[in-house]
């Protein structure tokens, strides 16, 4: 008897895995509204193409590339997440498959995700900074913002840093 309510309760516990499937869904709809965000801001430039100089189409370029990143990221966390604690994705042909699907394990998505982060924050930096003396009051950036859009990126290199250092020596020593 107590065997069987050990089964049910470890059957249970398993199932439980599927409470995940909900937010995996969640990011479908804000991989939606990133896809969204995207085409609003290409469909807002596009018809200012031939008055922007140089630096205003870099800048409208690293926005594009930003989502791009936050998207690819949600992506990650999507597929990654739901093969590792949820279930295996059996939706595409051998030759349709993403390389790394279904190979990444979760250190590797951590590390994925902290450089997504640190690319993301860099291409936020480097907008800001050439923002600077274009004269916009728009902006609201002063020295203090950027010392903390600076702080704030390095802290995130420095984590990305010492989680690979983590997973380096956690490696090793399995070794």
């Amino acid at each position: 008897m107590a065997n069987q309510i050990e089964k049910s309760f470890e059957k249970t516990l398993f199932g439980s895995r599927w409470l995940m499937a909900p937010m995996y869904l969640g990011l479908v709809v804000a991989l939606g509204m990133l896809v969204f965000v995207f085409v609003h801001e290409v469909a807002n430039y596009l018809p200012l193409v031939p008055s922007m100089n140089a630096d205003k189409v870099i800048l409208v370029v690293l926005t594009l590339i930003d989502l791009t990143l936050a998207g690819n990221l949600l992506l990650i966390v999507l597929f990654s997440g739901y093969e590792s604690f949820v279930s295996k994705l059996d939706v595409a042909e051998a030759s349709e498959r993403l390389g790394w699907m279904g190979t990444v394990d979760f250190s590797g998505l951590k590390m994925k995700l902290i450089a997504s982060i640190v690319a993301i924050s860099a291409i936020h930096l480097l907008k800001r900074f050439m923002e600077i003396g274009k004269g916009k009051s728009d902006i609201g950036f002063g020295n203090s913002e950027l010392m903390w859009l600076v702080v704030i990126h390095m802290v995130f290199v420095l984590s990305g840093v010492l989680m690979a250092l983590m997973d380096y020596l956690t490696a090793r020593a399995k070794k």
